[in-house]
């Protein structure tokens, strides 16, 4: 199976760590060219707003949005979890719209006030650890929207159909099970 990962900017060679401990080889996606033949994409974290810029300036926006819609499965993690949300708050900004969320940006403070935090999940029986950095929250789910893990009582990792989207940082912890249930959505839709 073959994993693609935005490649912009951000914390995508953590991501790539975690595919490659888990198996997978990553291929790192910086042009339209680069989606060929992947069975999922990784949008990572960093800033959505220079994402979203990059997207639109190299094309590949709708690119994204067609292999989703053809059954490629994505994963944003905090600015990727921006990224795929059909509402932003906090500036409103545009996105690709393709997981019935509504997120808030940089909810959790700025950078001083990001911190690790452990909650609740449907994934395993113990807690999951979460990097927080000025991470987004979703406000609002979808009535198809799954909540797989909260946090202070708000979901924080949630699966709309074969997209994922986490406002935290699985790959900069040592824990697998994110990932590992992204590949099983990616190769099972589930």
């Amino acid at each position: 199976m073959k994993v693609g990962i935005l490649a912009v900017q951000g914390d995508f060679e953590a991501h790539a760590k975690m595919l490659t401990r888990l198996g997978v080889e990553p291929r790192f996606v910086r042009t339209v060219a680069d989606l060929s033949g992947l069975a999922a994409l990784i949008l990572p974290g960093g800033e959505s707003t220079t994402h979203l810029k990059f997207l639109l300036e190299e094309g590949l926006r709708d690119p994204i949005r067609q292999f989703a819609q053809a059954g490629g499965a994505l994963f944003g993690t905090c600015a990727g979890a921006i990224l795929l949300a059909r509402e932003v708050k906090n500036p409103s900004q545009e996105s690709l719209g393709l997981a019935d969320l509504t997120v808030v940006r940089n909810a959790y403070g700025r950078q001083l006030a990001s911190d690790v935090r452990f909650g609740p999940t449907r994934l395993r029986a113990q807690p999951l650890e979460m990097v927080f950095i000025r991470a987004p929250i979703i406000e609002r789910v979808g009535l198809g929207v799954e909540v797989l893990a909260e946090c202070d009582g708000r979901p924080v990792l949630v699966r709309d159909g074969r997209v994922l989207a986490a406002t935290f940082h699985p790959e900069l912890t040592d824990d697998t099970t994110v990932h590992e249930a992204f590949l099983k959505l990616a190769r099972n839709g589930r």
